[in-house]
């Protein structure tokens, strides 16, 4: 999987060019009335420390879950202008202890109980496109730690009714990879909101997806017929 900024939108190799840079600079010291605009520094991953892990990893699970620090930062936040911020000043109080990457729902079963069992919260994570702290693990002192469940392994168009044009789809499914696959067989899903490149099937649903291209039409609630979920409940 192709790396994506931690700090930001988009992925680790697509930066600002140096002229593209002095050119915002420019603009904003004009739109503001400023004698001088000076833009922060990417950061980098190797210059920020992150709390030590609460949590060790059980044996059973050690091919599901990782602490790797990267990947702690990835599932820090999401991608608001405050998220962002956060990210380019370095502050990371509250990441996750570890992130899951469930391949199936037995997987998720398996860390779900694992976590209730032990006083763990645990934030689903889909695109980590959110804007409204959705994916943000700070939880409080009420939970011994926090995981993050990447869903990036359950990214499968399972079946296809070209009948009904209804189609199983799992929910860790990116846009582009969505409208791909449903293409082989001449459908579309048509909801196409602004985060669309870096946001899944799940995080649709689950934040009742509108947006760009999908304002009035083609929200996501008008092409749901039924839904499955795990919780730790059932």
């Amino acid at each position: 999987m192709k790396e994506r900024k931690f700090w930001g939108w988009g992925y680790a190799d697509e930066i600002l060019s140096d002229q593209e840079d002095k050119l915002i600079q420019e603009r904003v010291a004009s739109n503001f009335s400023l004698d001088e605009v000076e833009t922060l520094p990417v950061p980098k991953a190797k210059e920020i420390e992150l709390p030590i892990p609460r949590i060790t990893i059980p044996n059973n699970l050690k091919d599901k879950l990782s602490d790797d620090h990267l990947e702690r930062l990835n599932h820090s936040y999401g991608k608001s202008f405050p998220d962002i911020a956060r990210a380019l000043l370095k502050f990371f109080p509250s990441p996750p202890d570890l992130v899951a990457f469930p391949s199936d729902e037995e997987d998720i079963v398996n860390i779900l109980d694992w976590a209730n069992g032990n006083n763990l919260a645990v934030i689903p994570y889909g695109g980590g496109s959110s804007v409204c702290g959705g994916v943000e693990t700070d939880v409080g002192e009420s939970y011994k730690g926090v995981i993050s469940l990447d869903l990036r392994n359950l990214n499968r168009v399972l079946e296809i009714d070209k009948e009904s044009r209804a189609a199983r789809i799992q929910a860790g499914i990116l846009g582009p990879d969505l409208e791909n696959e449903l293409k082989k067989t001449n459908h579309t899903l048509r909801h196409f909101p602004q985060s669309f490149e870096h946001s899944t099937l799940g995080g649709w649903i689950a934040t009742r997806s509108g947006g760009h291209y999908a304002t009035l039409y083609t929200h996501i609630d008008d092409f749901v017929e039924s839904t499955r979920l795990i919780s730790p409940s059932g």
